[in-house]
């Protein structure tokens, strides 16, 4: 995509490179002696704008309102200690988490914050709260990239996951959002369409396509579905293996498709912010269950530096499939940029 390589490349510099190739560095030394070694700062971050979310989708705590750790909206006054605390090496922020972005009302001004420090910003969004008005104050906000949440190309399909939701607000979002770029002649943010591939709808992908072309989407995503107790098998899993996470064993059974190793690049590329400024590893913790640190107690690079962290990175390299939240991870192991 030319708009995102574009955005991508005007927020590289030379600090955040030679970042980069510390992180990749010490992560591969560390590999290679089996203990971490940590030279470096998070290049990418998520930020949780909020817990809160008006749609009940099965899969997710936001959804199930199954929670065990406090729920709430991130402040402003927190957004800025965590862009103040990650410092000059931050390149990408993730705003999303659990929840649904728009939910809170400061949502954009944690957006033009990050961009005044020249952060590639992206967001993920169900798009039901996307107005005119909202549309145009997005792209002012300088948003690099927004995801839509759109599983299913008819409201039949699209209910299934997205309980409460309804179609025709998805895509009345999605033109708004078309409308506010041309009206502001704006390349960015980037419109992404996100389609969760699930059994019922993996029939729909080609139409999908058709869709995001006609409305001006600049991309789709196809997701593969994560499911809690997989091994038995799910009816959410797709029937065509391409667009799953998983794969049939000989015993009738499921098992995951990606190759487990025993590292992860996250662990040293970055880590995810409560909305109350708990630091978790990555995205998969999604009831925060491994707290390595809390923003408001303990300055971010000495939790970043810590024992406690380090401990959780150990724990990868003896035994990853051993951690809860590592056993339904669909990627990991690679190096990103």
């Amino acid at each position: 995509m030319k708009a995102r390589t574009k955005a991508i490349l005007a927020t590289t510099n030379g600090h955040r490179v030679w970042n980069i190739l510390l992180l990749k560095l010490s992560f591969h030394i560390s590999i290679l002696l089996r203990k971490p070694i940590h030279w470096g700062t998070p290049m990418a971050i998520s930020i949780e704008p909020t817990t809160t979310c008006n749609l009940r989708c099965p899969q997710c705590p936001s959804g199930l309102r199954q929670f065990t750790r406090p729920t709430g909206n991130l402040s402003p006054s927190m957004n800025e200690e965590i862009l103040e605390a990650c410092g000059k090496n931050l390149q990408h922020i993730n705003y999303y988490f659990q929840g649904e972005p728009f939910v809170n009302k400061h949502f954009l001004e944690f957006v033009k914050a990050a961009r005044a420090r020249n952060i590639y910003v992206v967001t993920s969004t169900n798009a039901h709260f996307i107005s005119p008005g909202i549309a145009e104050k997005v792209v002012e906000s300088g948003l690099s990239e927004i995801i839509i949440s759109i599983d299913g190309t008819i409201q039949e399909t699209y209910e299934k996951y997205r309980i409460n939701g309804k179609l025709d607000k998805v895509l009345t979002g999605t033109k708004n959002l078309v409308a506010a770029k041309k009206k502001l002649n704006r390349k960015n943010p980037v419109l992404v369409f996100q389609f969760l591939v699930v059994r019922y709808n993996e029939h729909e992908i080609k139409k999908l396509y058709e869709m995001a072309k006609e409305l001006g989407v600049d991309e789709v995503r196809l997701k593969s579905v994560q499911v809690y107790d997989f091994e038995t098998g799910n009816d959410l899993i797709p029937t065509n293996e391409k667009y799953a996470r998983y794969r049939k064993t000989k015993n009738g059974g499921y098992e995951l498709k990606n190759k487990f190793k025993n590292q992860c690049w996250r662990m040293w590329s970055s880590c995810v912010f409560t909305w109350d400024g708990a630091i978790v590893p990555c995205c998969f913790d999604k009831d925060a269950k491994h707290q390595l640190g809390n923003i408001s107690k303990i300055p971010f690079k000495e939790t970043w530096k810590s024992s406690i962290y380090d401990d959780f990175r150990n724990q990868i390299f003896k035994d990853r499939q051993a951690i809860e939240i590592c056993k339904n991870c669909s990627e990991g192991s690679k190096v990103w940029v």
